[in-house]
């Protein structure tokens, strides 16, 4: 059920972005969320 999970949020984050440029901001922006919740902790 987790991997199918995972490669659900997968394919729906690839499907999001448009061009090159949006998956960097999509992979900046998730690293900042990590970043920001291992700092919560």
């Amino acid at each position: 059920m987790r991997i199918l999970s995972m490669l659900l949020i997968t394919c729906l984050f690839l499907s999001s972005c448009e061009t090159i440029k949006g998956v960097g901001r999509d992979v900046e922006d998730a690293g900042e969320a990590i970043d920001d919740s291992i700092d919560d902790e």
